[in-house]
């Protein structure tokens, strides 16, 4: 990355001044580098002079003025292309401007790179899992998965982005209650198709959609369950209708690009075992208690937990939480996932700490597991709120939402704020053709360079590159808007590593957003296509045809297509 050159020079010019005695040994700190608030103060800035000027004087008590420091580190500075002027500024601030001639070189690592431009090499050798959407298979999903899922999926494309091997994993929560009652649910439209009437279950799924289910069941199945004792035929219902559900709940999130490597049902843990196996686990370290005729575990032990859980009732039955507890063992202690990120929704949040404490039962850092939590999303149509609920039956699903505004527009609207953060999504915006619509700018502007290219190559113009002579011909990248162009393009490490450091990708719309605008500057202020001056023009091609690359590279992080027409 840019950013670990330059703290590495700078790493290095401190060490060379040391060597000389132009500066106090002490134990160099990490070096930051940053890019300064304030425009006109250079591409970076590091304040190392002003951390080692403090160093010193907790190590010798001896003050040291962090200006004499930084000059002497600029001293000390290894000459580099990349770096065109690095200045003394303020207290002690050092300021670094990039090379005008490197960051016109910079178009061909775009192009050579292609789709892998943005690569950082931080998560190699490290296995991570990002757990996602992991709806109750009882139905469509609720738009308002469609966050679960735009968050999860795009961390996922980012932490691969940064080396990390990533399994997608969705969890389904096919042996609780919930399930249960939708089986009933099923059973009683089953039942009713066929022209008997069975009571609907007082915690059943009203939903139309369990009309459908219940004709695809007798579809295959004719009336063979009203033949049944009914207990038997719910048990036989029940693994034909989790089939039925997860095939439908693929399709429908493929609709919005999202695709799992796994499905991992919440069943297998009882039926592999892996509830007992986990539990005894947790016993043989002490970490479980009998009382009242049930099992606890001891998570008042554990910070932040102020009362014990049951895990197993006194009837026998095991809690939920010991479904996430065999789940979580089998993630770490079985498939030994170096991390786990689970995206949950707010309404979770109080059953975090029992995680925290359960990672600590079971021996393990309680870093390794991370909850991200996302806040709801209002839906917006003509200045109102859209409210529907899926118990009553008033199921507004993402395919609905799809429909309506596109995957694109409800993929890209849903990482623009940060996860905690409520998020209004106006139905109007997501559709309209105008600038004003985030998506559609950047995707138009995305199918704008193509389309530039497009008329360039029927004009005449090659717009291959072929190396050495184009090294030539990119130093006629002369003008701030190219510039301003090259600077923006390199930004995407960056975004790529605070998404990372996150663990969030709501950062990328608004880069792409950014990326865009400085684009659409640059077309603005340069002509591109010029006859006039054929070698200009191929040089302005040539960041053109990198500019494209960045900006879909950052779409496809993000989930979104890169169109190349409107």
């Amino acid at each position: 990355m840019l950013i670990d050159t330059l703290q590495e020079l700078f790493t290095q010019a401190i060490a060379a001044a040391q060597a000389k005695g132009d500066l106090h040994a002490f134990d160099v700190p990490p070096v930051e580098v940053a890019h300064p608030k304030q425009e006109g103060h250079g591409d970076y800035s590091t304040n190392v002079a002003l951390i080692a000027a403090s160093a010193i004087r907790q190590a010798t008590g001896d003050k040291v003025n962090p200006r004499q420091l930084a000059q002497a580190i600029l001293d000390n500075l290894p000459a580099a292309d990349l770096i065109g002027a690095a200045e003394l500024a303020g207290p002690g601030f050092i300021n670094i401007r990039l090379s005008d001639r490197w960051l016109q070189s910079q178009v061909l690592t775009v192009l050579q790179a292609s789709a892998h431009f943005g690569d950082i090499a931080i998560g190699q050798d490290q296995r991570w899992q990002v757990e996602y959407v992991s709806a109750n298979p009882t139905g469509p999903i609720h738009y308002g998965g469609a966050r679960n899922a735009a968050l999860g999926d795009g961390l996922a494309n980012v932490l691969e982005a940064a080396g990390y091997t990533v399994q997608r994993e969705f969890y389904v929560n096919d042996a609780g209650n919930q399930f249960g009652y939708f089986i009933e649910s099923l059973y009683a439209r089953y039942a009713e198709l066929l022209g008997q009437s069975v009571p609907f279950p007082e915690n059943g799924y009203p939903g139309e959609y369990l009309i459908d289910y219940a004709r695809q069941v007798i579809d295959e199945y004719g009336d063979k369950f009203l033949h049944m004792d009914k207990a038997a035929a719910l048990a036989e219902l029940r693994e034909i209708a989790r089939k039925l559900v997860v095939v439908m709940l693929r399709a429908e999130l493929d609709r919005i690009g999202v695709q799992f490597d796994n499905w991992y049902s919440e069943q297998t843990l009882y039926d592999n075992g892996l509830v007992e196996q986990a539990l005894s686990h947790l016993d043989a370290r002490g970490e479980l208690v009998r009382r009242d005729g049930a099992v606890w575990f001891q998570a008042s032990k554990y910070p932040k937990n102020d009362k014990d859980e049951v895990v197993v009732r006194s009837n026998g039955i095991p809690t939920y939480f010991a479904s996430d507890i065999a789940y979580h063992y089998d993630k770490f202690l079985v498939r030994k996932f170096d991390r786990v990120v689970n995206v949950w929704g707010v309404d979770h949040q109080g059953h975090v700490p029992r995680m925290a404490a359960m990672m600590q039962a079971f021996g393990l850092d309680p870093d390794r597991l991370v909850i991200l939590m996302y806040d709801l999303v209002k839906l917006v149509r003509d200045g109102v709120e859209v409210k529907l609920s899926k118990r009553a039956g008033n199921l507004l699903t993402i395919s609905d939402v799809v429909d309506e505004v596109g995957a694109d527009a409800l993929r890209f609207n849903l990482l623009t704020r940060s996860p905690e953060s409520v998020i209004e999504f106006d139905l109007d915006l997501a559709v309209a053709q105008t600038n004003e619509n985030p998506v559609y700018y950047v995707q138009y502007s995305h199918a704008r360079i193509c389309s530039i290219l497009a008329r360039a190559v029927k004009a005449g113009f090659d717009v291959e590159h072929d190396g050495e002579h184009d090294a030539t011909l990119l130093s006629l990248l002369e003008h701030p808007s190219e510039l301003a162009l090259l600077r923006k393009m390199l930004e995407l490490e960056e975004q790529v590593l605070l998404a990372v450091e996150k663990l969030s990708p709501h950062n990328l719309p608004h880069y792409a957003i950014d990326l865009a605008k400085t684009f659409n500057a640059f077309y603005r202020d340069c002509r591109v296509v010029d006859a006039a001056a054929p070698e200009l023009s191929r040089a302005r091609l040539m960041l053109s045809q990198a500019a494209r690359i960045v900006l879909a590279r950052v779409l496809r992080l993000m989930g979104v297509s890169a169109p190349e027409s409107m």
